[in-house]
């Protein structure tokens, strides 16, 4: 099979944006960045490809095969370091072949094999599609050469039925191209796979950067929590001390224990949080629904009045679930004796239902406090509640503020 079927036209390929770092231009054309060891390898497997080629392709023109390998060898090794170039080059040595007297295809062709591979799986958008119309001239180029040049030179005055002629050329004519086309096509099944390959390790990169940011905002609510709560009790408590140390002196020491228990458990739960972000395992215990009455204990020695109510059949719920209900009774608390008013009851009830847990925290709003409902607090429950599975809202009515939070229970989870 003849070598010119590589090509017709030079693949000169203009590049519109700026060259990739690592890249050079050489006269013009963009040569790809490769790394040491495989342009080591293109050049070892030019240099057997021409003596292989060169010894099994002696045709009694000695010259002509000589130069004709080692234009090919010189395409084989720029295949993949600059695949337009290779073509163009590989075109060069199939006009030497075709011009060269006596020349007969010979085993420096299966070079074009490997550079349509190439231009479909190396090269730029213009190189791609001119490897593809290479692979369609060079076939009808070969068929040309094979067929109809030897009928023009040897059956003078011989005459050949139409059909056997016509039949002939469409035979070479298809399989030339089915052996081309199945080079360029096999090229551009690589590239394809290259892309998956890589889109795929970026999408797992993505998936990794989002799971790590979802993380990170998860410990971010539960920062929130522990130090808002605990520096609302800090204050309340030292806030009271104050104003009681001239009439109950007694009551200063027990103010300054509750402050002291509750900054040593926010210190320990920022240190379990912070090192959370040091390390991806969450190995720490966490708050689950019998926690809530220390939580409410705690709360109670700042000064806020807290009624609790259960009804219902108690459930086993889902961890995720347990640790969004203390969380949202934290922060519910939290809000309660920042802005609500501390002379008034703060009415908590968990309902325990057929199909639901609904927890209820209602408190008296302090005259004049502002409701913010784009604040963090609220922006946390909600999403808190959202993650694991169940609803949140927040709301005014007359002079209270209702949060109302609600979890499904699971047929599998109850029973």
């Amino acid at each position: 099979m003849p070598c010119y079927i590589a090509g017709m036209i030079p693949a000169v390929e203009r590049w519109r944006s700026v060259p990739p770092v690592g890249a050079c231009l050489y006269g013009g054309r963009m040569l790809r960045t490769l790394r040491p060891y495989q342009l080591a390898i293109d050049l070892v497997i030019a240099a057997l490809f021409f003596l292989f080629s060169f010894g099994v392709s002696l045709t009694g023109n000695l010259w002509i095969d000589m130069i004709v390998t080692a234009i090919m060898s010189v395409a084989v090794a720029f295949r993949r370091l600059s695949p337009g170039l290779a073509l163009a080059i590989a075109w060069v040595g199939s006009i030497t072949q075709m011009v060269g007297a006596g020349t007969v295809p010979a085993f420096a062709d299966f070079a074009v094999l490997s550079i349509l591979f190439c231009t479909a799986s190396y090269g730029g958008r213009i190189v791609r599609w001119v490897g593809l119309a290479s692979a369609a001239v060079g076939a009808i180029v070969a068929m040309l050469y094979i067929v109809v040049v030897p009928l023009i030179g040897t059956q003078s005055g011989v005459s050949l039925p139409a059909g056997d002629v016509v039949r002939s050329i469409l035979l070479n004519l298809f399989g030339l191209f089915a052996v081309l086309g199945l080079s360029w096509t096999l090229g551009l099944l690589a590239r394809t796979y290259r892309r998956a390959r890589e889109s795929g390790r970026a999408q797992a990169l993505a998936e990794q950067v989002i799971v790590v940011e979802q993380e990170r905002n998860r410990i971010a609510r539960d920062m929130h929590d522990v130090v808002a709560h605990s520096l609302a009790v800090v204050i309340a408590q030292a806030d009271g001390a104050r104003y009681a140390q001239a009439s109950n002196p007694g009551s200063v020491e027990a103010a300054l224990t509750t402050i002291s228990t509750t900054a040593r458990e926010a210190l320990g739960d920022v240190r379990i949080l912070l090192s959370q972000l040091r390390h991806s395992q969450d190995e720490s215990p966490q708050p689950v629904l019998e926690d809530i009455d220390k939580l409410v204990d705690q709360t109670r020695a700042s000064g806020l009045l807290i009624a609790r109510a259960e009804q219902g059949t108690p459930v086993a719920l889902p961890t995720g679930q347990q640790l969004a209900v203390y969380r949202i009774v934290q922060e519910a608390l939290t809000n309660a004796l920042r802005h609500g008013d501390a002379e008034r009851e703060v009415r908590m009830l968990l309902d325990w239902q057929r199909s639901s847990v609904v927890l209820t925290v209602t408190s008296a709003r302090r005259e004049g406090a502002v409701t913010n409902p784009g604040g963090h607090g609220l922006a946390g429950m909600r999403e808190r509640a959202t993650l694991a599975g169940g609803t949140f809202s927040a709301e005014t009515a007359d002079d209270s503020f209702i949060v109302t939070a609600s979890f499904p229970i699971t047929t599998t989870v109850a029973g």
